[in-house]
């Protein structure tokens, strides 16, 4: 059946969110106050628009329960959130200065699937993600140990999907393949692609950028005073508002 909650703005599985607009904090304070701690965390389609309409958030998002709520000298809020399950909002009540929604949750069906195809996805997927957390520092390793033992391949799609830097369109769809393996099958070609681009950082890096020119006084020919285009010039949650 269809719930009502308070709607925020962000996908997440478990993890803190600063919370800046006002509309979103008063979302957050209902949710506490009057709805059990939960909350619905949709996505915004374009995260530029400042107020966005029932049309601009996308209708998958995930139910949370507020775990603690922060308030900072700035005037945002810092929530620690844990994301229950998926919905599909089925309309708005915009009476309010915030967004109140009814949704229901969404089932995933029972299949029977390949063991020995998802064990060896499993394995890719954790052995690349191993590979992106060494070229980046931006990814804590510890996530490594949290997936050790995680089998389950849509829980293992989405712990992985909340620790990686998607973009909106990334997230939101593998929030919406409800089919657990082909969700691991799409992180795996996520996985593919961000380490062929982080290699191919890595490469450039190491090559001599001016290794082209044949000398230092070429390179000054062109970057310096001898090039007459150069004489008159002088020497960007996301965060969640």
């Amino acid at each position: 059946g269809a719930n009502s909650y308070s709607l925020g703005k962000k996908i997440s599985l478990a993890c803190a969110l600063f919370v800046g607009r006002e509309t979103s904090i008063q979302a957050v304070e209902e949710a506490i106050n009057h709805h059990d701690r939960m909350i619905v965390l949709a996505s915004q389609k374009d995260i530029q628009t400042e107020k966005p309409t029932p049309e601009d958030i996308f209708s998958i998002g995930t139910v949370a329960m507020i775990m603690r709520m922060r308030r900072l000298p700035d005037g945002r809020i810092k929530i620690l959130i844990q994301g229950l399950h998926k919905v599909r909002i089925l309309s708005y009540d915009t009476s309010l200065p915030f967004y109140q929604v009814e949704a229901e949750k969404i089932v995933v069906p029972q299949s029977e699937y390949d063991k020995i195809h998802v064990e060896a996805l499993t394995k890719n997927v954790k052995e690349k993600l191993e590979k992106v957390i060494s070229f980046n520092p931006n990814i804590s390793p510890d996530i490594l140990m949290v997936l050790e033992d995680i089998e389950d391949p849509g829980r293992l799609a989405d712990l992985v999907a909340s620790n990686i830097n998607l973009k909106v369109g990334e997230a939101q769809s593998v929030l919406e393949l409800i089919n657990p393996v082909d969700r691991l099958s799409l992180i795996d070609s996520i996985l593919s692609r961000d380490l062929d681009i982080l290699s191919m950082q890595e490469k450039l890096k190491t090559q001599n950028p001016f290794g082209n020119f044949k000398s230092h006084k070429d390179s000054q020919g062109l970057f310096g005073k001898n090039n007459p285009e150069n004489e008159h010039v002088d020497d960007d949650i996301t965060e969640f508002k």
